[in-house]
């Protein structure tokens, strides 16, 4: 993978824009996560306009970025798993960037990346935290399905309008032109 300025600065663009739209909490879960305002898109549009190798890793670098900004701490694999890995995950994104639908596609499959990961964190790692009357995998699947579950939904519906739609296509010709 050769990286190339533009690359890098589309994604320190979008590492940023994630950020600052992840301190925009719609709905703030009691044991962490949230509805943020799009946060994970500005991601997944990396690996969708770049390619999954550029999606995974600015995805990880975003995953360390959220770390330092409101640490949860308990262990290095659970650290690892929530945090680089979750959100490196959206950049499986960039494995649909070719396809018919390819945002849709791919904004589906790095959210779902995500909810393993953080669906892995909560049954290994947060697991006292269940309701005695809930199995664990069960509770993990809900409560990570419910924030990341509205998130998703919200953002599908935006890319999903014709003007975003084309804005967003418009950017990604833009880029794959000056790629080439």
């Amino acid at each position: 993978m050769k990286t190339t300025t533009r690359q890098l600065v589309f994604s320190a663009a979008a590492i940023a824009l994630a950020q600052v739209a992840s301190m925009i909490k719609i709905i703030e879960m009691p044991m962490g996560g949230s509805v943020t305002l799009l946060s994970m898109l500005f991601i997944v549009l990396i690996g969708y306009w770049f390619g999954p190798a550029a999606g995974l890793i600015t995805g990880a670098a975003y995953g360390l970025l959220q770390f330092m900004v409101e640490p949860v701490f308990y262990t290095i694999p659970q650290m690892l798993t929530d945090y680089p890995l979750a959100f490196g995950a959206l950049g499986l994104s960039g494995f649909f960037c070719k396809q018919k639908h390819g945002l849709i596609i791919g904004y589906l499959a790095g959210v779902l990346g995500r909810y393993f990961f953080s669906f892995l964190s909560g049954v290994i790692f947060f697991a006292s935290y269940t309701p005695e009357n809930m199995a664990a995998p069960i509770y993990s699947l809900v409560y990570n399905g419910s924030y990341l579950g509205a998130e998703a939904a919200i953002t599908l519906i935006l890319i999903a309008l014709p003007p975003v739609s084309k804005a967003l296509a418009q950017v990604k010709r833009m880029v794959s032109e000056e790629s080439a």
